[in-house]
């Protein structure tokens, strides 16, 4: 019987290539999307010929309701969660001064809010069966803060506070919860800026380059296996030596 992965944000860049890489381990696979199902479709056709089941799912990270539902249709789907992975997120490269608070409240239900509750309503299940895993995706800039991204970065710095925290509570049920930080990745996410900017981040990176989203999957697939049975509250960043 295959093991199960929830992901969300699923129809594209880091989503897609976590989606890929569980599905040639052998993951069936609830693929969650906000507004692309056409691309999330995609994504799961490309899943199935791994020989899996890859089920896309619609919901909103900032719906508490959303959180619910999609657990459940993956519980009437697999019978089980293994796996979830809450990489849906969203940027906001504003300056502090000019940051409204509509800006800021989105940013935060979107990137904490929607991480808390859907690793809620996950854990209520991994706890019946005896355990699982949760990785949540947070950035680089979780760890370091951005100029011109503060309330992003408190959102993800959020992120990496709520998984240490929730690693300690969920640990006796045999759940282990960890973080993965990127760098800056070639994904849509990073189409606010022009190409002098990324080739300026590339050049600012000690490799020399971004990251591809698949080398950012690996990350997440390692802390969601076997492999990391005895890791869990930590934050793997994985940003080409950005911030070092």
């Amino acid at each position: 019987m295959n093991k199960t992965a929830v992901i969300t944000g699923a129809s594209r860049g880091i989503g897609k290539a976590c989606a890929l890489l569980f599905a040639e381990n052998g993951y069936d696979l609830l693929l969650c999307y906000q507004s692309r199902e056409q691309e999330a479709k995609a994504v799961a056709e490309e899943a199935s010929a791994c020989g899996v089941r890859a089920v896309t799912f619609q919901m909103n990270m900032e719906s508490i309701a959303d959180c619910r539902r999609t657990i459940s249709k993956a519980m009437m789907e697999f019978g089980g969660i293994d796996v979830l992975v809450c990489n849906a997120g969203i940027s906001l490269p504003v300056l502090f001064t000019q940051t409204t608070e509509e800006e800021y409240d989105r940013v935060f239900s979107v990137n904490t809010k929607g991480v808390f509750f859907l690793a809620q309503a996950a854990a209520k299940e991994m706890i019946a069966a005896g355990g699982g895993a949760i990785v949540a995706v947070s950035s680089m800039w979780g760890v370091a803060g951005a100029s011109g991204e503060v309330a992003y970065s408190a959102s993800k710095a959020a992120v990496i506070g709520l998984v240490k925290a929730l690693a300690k509570e969920l640990a006796p049920s045999g759940i282990r919860v960890n973080c993965v930080a990127p760098g800056v990745t070639d994904t849509e996410m990073n189409a606010c800026y022009d190409e002098d900017a990324m080739e300026a981040l590339a050049e600012r990176t000690p490799l020399g380059r971004i990251a591809d989203p698949r080398e950012i999957a690996e990350a997440i697939l390692f802390l969601a296996s076997e492999k990391a049975s005895f890791i869990t509250g930590q934050t793997l960043t994985a940003d080409g030596g950005f911030i070092s």
